[in-house]
């Protein structure tokens, strides 16, 4: 017992499992921090590349575990999947994921530098290098990434208008390593530059959090989100059609917004198939508003399916059809090969859907440009911003209900609140069962109904013009500081 208890790979996995509670719904920002420091001095300690590599694996391991533990309710209860299958599938998953950490362990054992500037430098750039790798590889997944956990309240965050999501990852893994130092110092003369260094960092973002990045554009615009609460089991059933259908008719003509919205899917039918009396009502009760509402919906086109949101109202019906899709929720990766896995073992409804292309335009919709974004596609930021500076509000529809009494919406929650950040926009999320919410251009809340409750969200919000710079850098700026991060610990290696 004793000798687990001491074991590195344990302390690795727990430090990991805890980061968790950095992130919604919990916001304990300061402990990814401490997580980084220790797994940080467990690399630090390591006496072979493979052994810093299997700690990077079992920090992953427990971070994505604990934190991305919801996909076996996905699969299980709502996939049907065998629990047994399920929870292998989710634990292959994280393992999948924690193969970025290792990696990090194992580049940053395998370079040359003097122990104070691997920490410093070498560990914070390749941690970051590999949250990036991970949001890109395999369609991406950047869900954990440690620099969501510092949003909305940390003043850390305040890098995300600069260098992004990942930048916010940058600025939480080199508190870790500054920490670390001073662990290993004190307060010699080290220590207290490193003590410095630490304070500037985070005076910085909080100063950065207080420069308005962007202006309002027109007049503030009132604003309904539907949450229409359909069981995810009976979403797709032919005998529920008629309820869902007359949920968000309810829903919408109680609204006097001029902007309404309704979640991903919202009505489970091909648009084409949605009555046309029943499109008119809708139609008819939002040109009285003098605005338009916003449909989540499946569309076909020459063959082809889409999961899209279409607009009626008073202006021209436009549509935005998802092009992040994802991989065996939305299509099948090596068809040929993997396709039985959609078809035999999970039970998920337009499993094979088309792309809708990555240069769609925002919607002309309600006075305002409209960038839309469906379910998880708010996890990419360097996507997101395709439709910048023209938006002037982004909208998430999203369904969650997959998920259902964990804490991935409130995770997926925080991605929109980085979105907003970064962007210097309103975010408005509608959604089926929770969280749907007003996010305002500081990355907070500013309302929110209960999850897993019908309801509408109503609100003022208000649209806006201009660019912050990572709307112009995106990712850029990130990599340039990583590489000069990298470049300094290679030139101080080399003479040593």
């Amino acid at each position: 017992m004793k000798r687990l208890i001491a074991s590195p790979y344990l302390k690795a996995f727990l430090a990991g499992a805890i980061a968790v509670f950095g992130f919604a719904p919990f916001d304990i920002f300061p402990l990814p921090v401490l997580a980084l420091s220790v797994l940080f001095w467990l690399w630090s300690r390591a006496e072979r590349p493979a052994q810093a590599a299997w700690l990077g694996f079992a920090f992953g391991m427990g971070l994505f575990c604990v934190g991305i533990s919801w996909i076996y309710v996905a699969l299980h209860e709502y996939g049907y999947m065998h629990p047994i299958l399920a929870a292998a599938a989710t634990a292959l998953f994280a393992a999948v994921n924690a193969t970025l950490p290792a990696l990090a362990g194992y580049m940053q054992a395998k370079f040359k530098a003097t122990p104070n500037m691997r920490i410093l430098l070498l560990m914070p750039a390749i941690w970051t290098l590999a949250e990036w790798l991970r949001g890109l590889l395999f369609t991406g997944f950047p869900w954990l990434s440690v620099g969501y956990s510092q949003v909305p309240n940390s003043p850390l965050a305040g890098y995300a208008v600069l260098f992004g999501v990942y930048g916010v990852s940058l600025a939480v893994a080199a508190s870790a390593a500054t920490l670390l130092i001073l662990w290993k110092v004190r307060l010699g003369r080290q220590g207290k530059i490193a003590l410095v260094a630490l304070i500037l960092l985070w005076s910085g973002g909080a100063a950065l959090r207080s420069i308005e990045w962007t202006h309002p554009r027109g007049e503030p615009l009132k604003v309904s989100l539907l949450q229409g609460n359909i069981p995810q089991d009976t979403k797709f059933a032919e005998d529920a059609l008629t309820n869902t259908l007359e949920t968000y008719r309810r829903l919408a003509e109680s609204s006097d917004a001029r902007l309404i919205v309704l979640p991903e899917t919202a009505l489970p039918l091909l648009r084409r198939d949605v009555p046309e009396s029943y499109h008119a009502i809708l139609s008819d009760h939002v040109r009285k508003n003098g605005g338009d509402i916003l449909i989540g919906a499946f569309e076909k086109e020459d063959g082809k399916y889409y999961n899209s949101v279409y607009s009626l109202g008073s202006a021209e019906s436009q549509h935005y059809r998802k092009d992040h899709l994802v991989p065996f929720g939305e299509f099948i990766p090596l068809r040929s090969v993997l396709g039985w896995f959609i078809n035999e073992v999970l039970d998920i409804p337009m499993g094979d859907l088309t792309s809708g292309g990555a240069t769609q335009a925002p919607l002309n919709v309600a006075g305002q440009k409209v960038a839309v974004n469906i379910c998880y596609e708010d996890a990419f930021g360097e996507e997101i911003i395709r439709a910048l500076p023209q938006a002037t509000l982004l909208v998430n529809v999203t369904n969650d209900a997959w998920y259902g009494d964990s804490y991935a919406a409130m995770q997926h929650n925080q991605l929109s609140q980085m979105r907003a950040l970064e962007t210097g926009r309103m975010m408005l999320r509608a959604t089926n069962t929770g969280v749907t919410s007003v996010i305002g251009v500081d990355g907070r809340i500013q309302a929110m109904l209960p999850q897993h409750e019908e309801g509408v969200l109503t609100a003022l919000v208000q649209g806006y013009e201009g660019r912050t710079p990572y709307v112009v850098l995106g990712n850029a700026g990130m990599l340039v500081l990583v590489g000069v991060m990298l470049a300094g610990a290679w030139g101080m290696g080399r003479r040593k």
